[in-house]
């Protein structure tokens, strides 16, 4: 990837960002396989094509620098940090990755995060806690007996003002979350990573046009809406799944009223394809998207 500098930010600004990754075959990370399997596979056909720009990626650096000091901390004698694990698929693939801590007195794997308050408030964790289990699966490979995930989280936008007067708010600017995973757990896991690279196997053969569309979880998709609201009005009264609904509510509240009602269609988005996806320009899809 081509790292460019529209706004002439100091060097070492761009250096901290700057990475020499070399993708080699059949060799995937635990981040890349939680992705969706077009966005991986693209992401490594046009790596040397892909731009982004250094402005772009200032929170990037954010959590570089808390990776940085907490490497040069000490760890405990029983725990290990920052290290490169790795294990082979039954089809020659290999998963590799880098988890931040691992303790081999509790078993448990933890990862540092620099996340927003809204993962908190909205309890959104799944990813993170898909990665420790990954994280876990490879040390059982390797001989340790991995089997709880944890994060530490850092909120980067933190406000001790409202955590002062709302106490569902996060109190502490830092917030931390652990699971237990069982051995089935952990093993149904290990077969989904198989059938998971077998799919991966299969579409590298594929061209680009024909990788499998990622799912509608793994574009943010966000569906379509019909708002009913009082005429002239831009705010929504109440939003509804299917327009069918949305009139019958209408013409219900016009009843007795003085208003006039309206319905509104709001088309859904594709988050991640429209703002979020590196490789949205060489994806059909994002493509298609963007042109509309």
């Amino acid at each position: 990837m081509r790292i460019t500098n529209k706004l002439g930010l100091p060097q070492p600004l761009v250096s901290a960002v700057e990475r020499e990754y070399e993708y080699k075959p059949k060799r995937y990370s635990v981040t890349s396989i939680l992705k969706g399997t077009r966005e991986a596979i693209l992401q490594r056909r046009h790596d040397e094509e892909l731009e982004q720009d250094v402005a772009d990626m200032i929170w990037l650096i954010f959590g570089l620098a808390v990776h940085s000091i907490l490497e040069n901390a000490q760890e405990a004698p029983s725990q290990i940090k920052e290290a490169r694990v790795e294990a082979n698929l039954p089809n020659g693939y290999t998963l590799s990755g880098i988890f931040d801590l691992y303790d081999d007195e509790t078993g448990t794997v933890t990862d540092w995060k620099t996340a927003s308050v809204w993962k908190v408030t909205f309890n959104d964790w799944d990813d993170y806690r898909t990665q420790t289990l990954a994280y876990c699966w490879i040390l059982r490979q390797i001989g340790f007996n991995a089997h709880r995930g944890e994060i530490v989280a850092l909120l980067k936008d933190h406000s001790k003002t409202k955590a002062e007067v709302d106490p569902s708010y996060p109190q502490f600017p830092v917030f931390r979350i652990a699971w237990d995973f069982s051995d089935e757990e952990i093993d149904a896991f290990g077969e989904f990573l198989v059938e998971r690279f077998k799919e991966i196997e299969r579409c590298e053969a594929l061209p680009d046009g024909e990788l499998p569309l990622c799912t509608p979880e793994e574009r943010w998709a966000k569906p379509d809406k019909w708002a009913v609201k009082k005429k002239g009005n831009k705010k929504a009264q109440k939003l509804f799944d299917n327009e069918g609904e949305a009139i019958a509510y209408a013409e219900l509240q016009e009843k007795g009223s003085k208003y006039q009602f309206e319905v509104e269609h709001r088309p859904g988005e594709d988050t991640k394809c429209l703002k979020y996806c590196s490789v949205c320009d060489f994806c059909s899809h994002g493509k298609a998207l963007k042109n509309a």
